[in-house]
């Protein structure tokens, strides 16, 4: 028995990495022998970013009108999700970066069943490593240490395979009413936003008791 969730996301949403953290963590509570399968959707909240991205300080201060309210901001992502084990590096970030490769390695890696350690992979590189995932280079190096041949990925990222496929996906969750990130379906459940344990637990049993029924 196999319960399928759908998670809408974007690699420079710090609240996208604390719902997958989240979820996890749901997952592993979760009392029932269902088979958990994930499917990624792109979304991409700066769709205008130049493709090498922009410096993050220069960004974010036009973006929320000022350097200290960017970093005020992180502040509060820090303090909001202390008791989620998630190591924030804000001060090693220097580019905010174009998500798009990002997007197109993990439908790659999606063909491989390595779309979910491709797609954590790379929100821990962001926001706890402070690493340009807009760089080839970076996310060959990332592919390589959830299982991917890195000169594959590189070869990949290098032509324009999955660009189409990618914005298609894009298009089809825009269509579906998604207009922020996370959003995650689970069952007939839908979560927008980085939920608390406890509401993905609930929305998991949910789904299961469904299944089961069904």
């Amino acid at each position: 028995m196999t319960l399928t969730i759908a998670i809408t996301s974007d690699f420079i949403c710090p609240w996208c990495l604390v719902a997958e953290t989240r979820l996890n963590q749901a997952i592993e509570q979760l009392n029932s022998p269902v088979e958990i399968q994930r499917i990624w959707y792109p979304f991409e909240l700066n769709p205008e970013m130049p493709e090498a991205g922009m410096d993050r300080k220069t960004y974010r201060s036009q973006k929320f009108g000022s350097w200290e309210y960017s970093q005020a901001l992180d502040a509060k992502t820090v303090q909001a999700t202390q008791a989620d084990g998630i190591a924030f590096r804000y001060d090693l970030m220097t580019i905010t970066p174009n998500t798009l490769k990002a997007h197109r390695l993990t439908w790659f890696a999606g063909k491989q069943d390595k779309a979910t350690a491709m797609a954590e992979r790379i929100l821990k590189a962001y926001f706890t490593e402070g690493q340009n995932i807009a760089e080839v280079e970076t996310l060959a190096n990332l592919a390589a240490e959830v299982g991917i041949d890195a000169e594959a990925a590189k070869a990949f990222l290098l032509s324009d395979a999955g660009i189409q496929e990618v914005q298609e996906l894009k298009r089809l969750a825009i269509a579906q009413g998604v207009r922020g990130v996370p959003y995650i379906r689970i069952g007939q459940e839908v979560l927008s936003g980085a939920q608390s344990l406890d509401v993905f637990l609930s929305a998991l049993q949910n789904a299961v008791n469904e299944l089961t029924t069904a």
